[in-house]
């Protein structure tokens, strides 16, 4: 059966099920369709937009869902996928093959091909830990939050795994700007830690995560929940420190350096914090963090993944200070540093969770500059920073509207360089 033979028989899948669900006969499921009975299949398989939006509509469906039952199919292998016959251990093999070759969605093809094979409730909670860690490679975060909820929900679980997807949905939800349930789930999993301590030093690394991400979920309800701005401050600089303690001491004694780097990314986040607890001066913590990145070249091949992309933060953490903090001449500076190195830094990495900061930073200045100048500034970006905040909008539902803010009223040019975007707001 060829693909377009396929997308039929899946489309038709979902006429009968929306006519069942509504209790219709096939001339009322044509007049909510607004087709002819006996064309209620369009020729093609190939459905129009306003008629996904009525089939979505009657199946009360997302119609990104709808979409991607009809393209997709909820458990169909692709044809590069190893045959059926492949065993769970074998798809584990190859998943660990696609992740060193940072193949991400091999990794995912294989992890649904592993699961329609996994015999117990563990082993599919697996498949979905790895099918979430091929979504994240490719900062696909939604996807990354379902796979972790459908391994959760794979039955009495073991409990390192149970842990382990918490822990991605913790983080997830961190990432995606879903603060409140990202709160509550990285105190589940300290509340647990706390009272079941593990055995085996390596296995600390996980608590350590877990401090991180309540660490910096806090640090992001700073600015969000001003009410409870000293609670949150205070919270966030003692996850963040137990954290940098956790991989610095983990580091050494793992001979891990990638920990050192995550280590650094939690020092970043004391400093912001500490900012805001009236503790360092925010003129003298956005001098220390830019003189810090003066050594940082993003081109350089030699420096380690954790360790850049602990300075990409470094960059987002020392905007937020400018912003919050510096005015005129002295935050158009400091933010025209930080931001160029971040998404150098976000390129280099392919790093989606840090393009969108970039890009909401830069529209959140541009904003500041107008306001407090009253002149009709342009935001200029060229043609690949435009591609970049389309596919930002589709990885980060929170995003969307200040994407549309942007690709409505920036002035796209040809081979804009990142001077030319502060020259409006610097000269």
């Amino acid at each position: 059966m060829d693909a377009s033979d396929l997308r039929r028989q899946r489309l038709e899948m979902l006429l009968n099920l929306a006519r069942v669900a509504r209790g219709w006969s096939r001339s009322q499921l044509a007049r909510a369709l607004d087709r002819d009975p006996t064309k209620i299949v369009p020729e093609s398989a190939n459905p129009k937009m306003d008629y996904l939006v009525r089939l979505a509509e009657t199946l009360e469906w997302p119609v990104g869902e709808v979409i991607e039952a009809i393209w997709s199919g909820g458990a169909t292998a692709s044809a590069s996928s190893p045959a059926p016959t492949t065993s769970f251990e074998e798809y584990n093999d190859l998943i660990a093959e696609a992740v060193r070759a940072a193949d991400y969605r091999r990794v995912v093809e294989l992890s649904q091909a592993m699961f329609r094979v996994a015999r117990t409730g563990d082993e599919r909670a697996h498949a979905f830990i790895r099918e979430a860690a091929g979504w994240d490679g490719m900062g696909r975060y939604p996807k990354v939050l379902e796979a972790a909820r459908l391994g959760l929900q794979q039955g009495p679980l073991s409990v390192r795994l149970r842990l382990v997807l918490q822990a991605t949905l913790a983080n997830a939800q961190y990432t995606l700007w879903d603060l409140t349930p990202a709160l509550g789930t990285s105190e589940v999993l300290a509340d647990w830690y706390e009272a079941n301590p593990p055995t085996k030093r390596h296995d600390w690394k996980r608590v350590a995560y877990v401090y991180y991400v309540r660490g910096n979920t806090r640090r992001q309800l700073v600015a969000m929940e001003p009410e409870n701005h000293e609670t949150h401050a205070q919270a966030a600089r003692a996850d963040l420190t137990r954290a940098y303690d956790l991989y610095t001491s983990l580091a050494r004694e793992l001979g891990d350096e990638s920990l050192n780097g995550i280590a650094n990314t939690c020092k970043g986040g004391i400093i912001e914090v500490e900012v805001e607890l009236g503790q360092r001066d925010a003129r003298a913590a956005v001098t220390e963090m830019l003189s810090a990145l003066e050594t940082v070249d993003p081109a350089r091949s030699t420096v380690a993944g954790d360790w850049i992309e602990s300075y990409g933060w470094w960059c987002i953490f020392g905007s937020n200070i400018a912003l919050r903090h510096l005015k005129g001449r002295e935050l158009q500076q400091a933010m025209g540093v930080f931001m160029s190195k971040a998404l150098a830094i976000a390129e280099r990495l392919d790093n989606w969770a840090m393009r969108e900061r970039v890009f909401t930073i830069q529209f959140a200045l541009h904003n500041l500059m107008v306001d407090s100048t009253g002149l009709d500034l342009a935001f200029t970006i060229d043609d690949q920073e435009r591609s970049l905040i389309s596919a930002t909008m589709g990885r980060f539902p929170s995003f969307r509207s200040t994407g549309w803010k942007i690709l409505e009223t920036a002035r796209v040019v040809q081979g804009a360089k990142e001077s030319n975007r502060w020259a409006a707001t610097t000269g």
